[in-house]
């Protein structure tokens, strides 16, 4: 009876050993929640730093050269239309303008002398007391006088524009942005001396790298928000994009139309969010996103003989709450969102979701 016991005994070891062989064999299904991959559009945007600026913004400088004796306005200065910014020495002007003043005296003296010669001429010459080659030398002499007292009249104006030259007036109501000029400093014709924003309406100016444009021309629409408050976007426009790239930078400037009111002072740093054309991709939850030899994956579910299988993806763009994916995954997959962390290759899975 012994051997029979312990050969039963043996006999149900080796059944529980083979139990546990067959259970640690077929473990069950892991279960994951998925989502059914779907082509979406999205719009690829950037968020770029920018700053207020006029709408039109003049560079004013003297039309002569000369050193500069007088300053009025600096920078932040709000001036008005035809206001004197800065002056230069005019002692040469102020020459010019009296030996053209002088010379029009002399001539506007010679046309009355020869005037009166003139006359007198006519006179006799109806009553026969003078032949007509004296009349004719009188009316010639006339004739020459006043050409030169035209001349001095054109060479009197053309001082006093010369003198004029010497101030420098604002072109428009506005505010002093740059200045570039001191008293004491000598200046040629056309150096810029002031900046002058002009009143009116005002742009938000940015700089935008050159791989934004890849895609194309982006979306004329714009959010706009101060750094200090970006709670507080304004939806704006683009109003121009520069045709050329700065080759320094590689950006290309686009000016952004800012709606009428706007009580953002010049200088003021903003923050607009551009938007590109839109395009079509597959967006996924971050929590869908693996590594596969260290490139993005995704777990993928077969339907077929219900497994998984790590896919590696190409992401397009990554944003704050999701992603978007060119390829490596078609419409319709299954894609694991939660429980992909413990998952093997070719694991069995159990899932919920669409």
């Amino acid at each position: 009876m012994q051997p029979l016991r312990l050969l039963g005994i043996g006999l149900a070891c080796a059944s529980l050993a083979a139990c546990e062989e067959k259970v640690e064999a077929s473990p069950p299904p892991q279960q994951v929640r998925v989502i059914a991959a779907a082509v979406a559009q999205y719009r690829p945007d950037a968020q770029i730093t920018g700053e207020v600026k006029a709408r039109i913004q003049t560079e004013l400088s003297f039309r002569v050269s000369g050193r500069v004796v007088e300053r009025r306005a600096d920078v932040g200065s709000r001036v008005h239309a035809g206001e004197v910014l800065a002056r230069l020495n005019d002692t040469e002007q102020q020459a010019d303008v009296s030996v053209a003043r002088a010379a029009l005296d002399s001539a506007s003296a010679i046309v009355r002398q020869k005037t009166l010669n003139f006359e007198r001429s006519r006179s006799l010459l109806q009553s026969q007391a003078i032949a007509q080659q004296i009349f004719d030398d009188a009316q010639q002499e006339l004739r020459s006088a006043e050409a030169s007292f035209d001349t001095a009249e054109a060479a009197l104006a053309t001082a006093e524009d010369a003198l004029s030259y010497t101030e420098l007036k604002a072109d428009a109501d506005g505010i002093i942005t740059a200045r570039t000029i001191e008293v004491g400093q000598v200046v040629s014709a056309a150096q810029s001396a002031v900046t002058l924003a002009h009143d009116g309406p005002r742009d938000a100016v940015f700089d935008v790298f050159e791989a934004f444009f890849l895609d194309g021309p982006p979306s004329v629409d714009v959010e706009v928000a101060p750094v200090g408050d970006q709670a507080h976007k304004l939806d704006a426009k683009i109003r121009e994009v520069s045709p050329v790239i700065d080759t320094k930078a590689g950006t290309i400037r686009i000016k952004v139309a800012l709606q009428d009111g706007v009580q953002w002072s010049l200088g003021t740093p903003v923050v607009g969010t551009l938007w590109s054309a839109s395009h079509d991709g597959i967006v996924l939850p971050y929590n869908a996103i693996t590594s596969a030899n260290g490139e993005p994956a995704v777990w993928l579910v077969n339907t077929a003989n219900r497994s998984v299988s790590r896919r590696e993806i190409a992401v397009a763009r990554y944003r704050k709450s999701d992603f978007v994916v060119t390829g490596g995954i078609a419409p319709t997959d299954l894609v694991v969102t939660e429980g992909g962390k413990f998952l093997r290759e070719g694991q069995a899975v159990a899932w919920e979701g669409k």
